[in-house]
């Protein structure tokens, strides 16, 4: 069994989270900023379906990658050297939300439901949720969006329209936040698309030692400059 939480952000301790399903931690609360908050500070997320209550997670191991160890394949890196796309920050949040709620197949289903969205839209307007986006021939052909604490990113989601435009955004992001000092990027569970791309599992405990060192709730939040992410691939 899992604990229903309360009418304030109190989240019971990380090693109560169930083996089975992975990682589910408790249900109930909010998805306000200040749950949201206290959530992504001790390496919990919410993930759950239309139609039921708000679930919180935190998977043991946990998929991170740092951003130094990103991994670039040769044919990624000819595209990005190419330089035939644009890459901008917080240009279009909502759109790219709206991308990557939407079903991946005719019919299927997705948990990044309107209350998630209107939740991490809200985040947006705070300066915590940031969205990458990558443009082809000037529409939105690809992206990624995620929260940022201190010097930390959690990565929620990610889009293709176009061959590649999702892998462009995640480049992109990993070297702006290794120009940024940030320590890790949170992959929260493990695929083999982000192991592709240099992630990397490390156990529970030593993402929240992480999280202890280095997402500072009380860092100022802001928005990314769009431009922020426009230099040369080389």
């Amino acid at each position: 069994m899992i604990p229903w939480l309360g009418d304030h952000p109190a989240f019971p301790p990380l090693s109560r989270a169930l083996r089975e399903p992975n990682g589910l931690l408790a249900a109930g609360g909010a998805l306000s900023p200040e749950w949201l908050l206290a959530a992504y500070r001790r390496g919990i997320f919410p993930w759950f379906n239309d139609g039921e209550p708000i679930l919180w997670w935190s998977p043991n191991p946990r998929m991170v990658v740092f951003p130094n160890e990103v991994r670039i394949t040769r044919s990624l890196h000819k595209t990005l050297r190419k330089g035939s796309y644009q890459v901008r920050l917080d240009h279009d949040f909502a759109g790219v939300i709206r991308a990557c709620a939407a079903p991946r197949e005719p019919g299927g289903r997705t948990w990044i439901t309107p209350e998630i969205q209107s939740a991490y839209i809200r985040m947006h307007q705070l300066g915590y949720a940031h969205s990458v986006e990558t443009y082809i021939d000037g529409e939105l052909a690809g992206g990624l969006y995620g929260m940022a604490l201190g010097q930390a990113f959690f990565g929620e989601s990610m889009f293709s329209r176009r061959n590649d435009a999702s892998k462009i955004a995640f480049a992109h992001l990993t070297r702006f936040l290794e120009q940024r000092n940030f320590r890790v990027l949170d992959c929260q569970m493990t695929t083999r698309h982000l192991a592709s791309l240099g992630g990397r599992e490390i156990a529970r405990d030593d993402f929240a030692r992480l999280l202890d060192a280095f997402a500072d709730v009380n860092s100022p939040p802001a928005r990314w400059p769009e431009d922020g992410a426009t230099h040369p691939w080389t």
